[in-house]
Parts: C-alpha cells; structure tokens; sequence
C-alpha cells in the first residue's frame, strides 16, 4: 500500500465526528489496531482502522463501553470465539432483565386488576436474604441498605435472627431493583411502593413499561452493533472465520 492510501488521525475523526484526541484514545484501548508509524513518527491508519472505528462506536450504544471494548480487543487479538462469547453473554443478559422486567408488570398488573390469588393452606414460601438477592441478581448488602432505606421490610427468624422475604417482600424486591435500574430515586421509589401497597401500582406500571420499552431500544442497538461487526469481520479478518 503506498503513502497516498494512509488516512490521517484527523480524517478518522472527522469520520466518526469525534475529536482527534479520542480516536487516539480508541487505539490505546485497541478498540481499533494499532496503527504503524511513518519515518517521522506520524500514525498511518488505513480503511481498516476507519472502519474498525466505525464498528466500535456502532457497538458502543448496545454493548456499553467495557464490553465493546473487550470484544473488539478480541478480534484484534486473533480470538474470535471469545469475542463471540463476549455477545453472547450480553445478549443472554439482556434476556434475562427482560425475564425479570415482565414477571415485574405482569405481578403489578395482578395488583392493578386486584387478582390477588386466594391463599393456600401450604406453607408460605419464605426467602432467606442470600437466596433472594440471588433470585433478582443484587448483592445481598443492597438488600440490606434499602432495608435501611425503609424499601423492604423482612422479617426475623425466630431464634436465629435471620431476615426472611415471604412473596409481598419479594414482590416489592423486584420492584425495587426494576425501578433503581430506571434510575429512580428512593423517594420515587416509596412513592411507587406505597401506591402499589394500597392498591395503586399505575405508577410503578408506568416505570416498568418504560424499562422495557429502554431493553428493547438496547436489543435493537447491539442488533445494528452486531451487523456492523459482522462485516467488519467478514471484510478485514476473514481468516478467523476459518477457525470457526
């Protein structure tokens, strides 16, 4: 390739309309190749890295930055099957918070019709803190912090102590972590509980709609994501195709 095919670092920026100093910062973090230097010390990008560059920031809205960054690091790295392992894990994650989001409204619409089930004579089924944290995917000391927030109200195990969430408790959990991964503060938070406790749960429908309105945005981003990382594979690393 001579001379005349390179691209400077400006011309990749005003590409991807991002400051010079950005897409250095793209390349330090091997979202694109690193790029060789001329006699006097000048990066030489070509097609590749423009279109490497493309991708990343295609990536970026779906898969955020950390996880772009390592699938493409990957590619770069001659490792596609743990870049493919990288997508699959996010898209795996993005289908289990839809899981979660819809046994969320579809508990909040039971509320909201006041279908509440009529109670057995079984045991109540009760949850230590660990198996309910592990059930809605928190740490267990963010139970105990919105606990302290007034969010969740456990009870104590005879004896023992032990703090256990019955089904009303897990239901408010579930709304709890739906709505603090909406970015709701802990007053909205109360506001929704309470409403949801007397038989008004609109406002916590309005908020779980929304958060799966965002999922499906997300999905449909790591979507177009994906295709650009796909032709960006098939055209520039085409021998790791091979290995598949």
């Amino acid at each position: 390739m001579t001379v005349s095919h390179f691209l400077r670092t400006s011309d990749l920026a005003q590409a991807a309309r991002i400051s010079v100093q950005q897409v250095r910062n793209y390349e330090a973090s091997q979202f694109i190749p690193q790029a060789e230097r001329s006699p006097s010390g000048y990066r030489l990008y070509t097609e590749m890295h423009l279109a490497a560059l493309k991708t990343a920031r295609s990536l970026l809205e779906g898969y955020g930055w950390q996880q772009a960054r390592l699938i493409m690091q990957a590619v770069h790295q001659g490792n596609l099957p743990a870049a493919l392992a990288l997508v699959d894990e996010r898209h795996a994650e993005l289908a289990r918070k839809q899981a979660q989001v819809e046994e969320t409204l579809a508990a909040l619409q039971l509320l909201a019709a006041q279908c509440i089930p009529a109670a057995t004579s079984r045991p109540a089924t009760r949850w230590r803190v660990g198996e309910a944290a592990s059930a809605v995917g928190v740490r267990v000391s963010a139970l105990h912090f919105w606990e302290q927030q007034g969010l969740l109200h456990p009870v104590r195990e005879p004896g023992s102590r032990y703090r256990l969430y019955d089904e009303a408790q897990m239901r408010r959990l579930q709304v709890v972590v739906l709505l603090r991964e909406a970015g709701y503060d802990f007053p909205a938070i109360h506001t929704a509980l309470n409403e949801m406790t007397a038989g008004r749960p609109e406002r916590a429908i309005t908020a779980t709609e929304k958060r799966r309105a965002d999922f499906a945005r997300t999905s449909w981003a790591c979507l177009t994501g994906i295709s650009s990382f796909q032709a960006y594979v098939s055209e520039f690393w085409p021998d790791l195709l091979t290995r598949l």
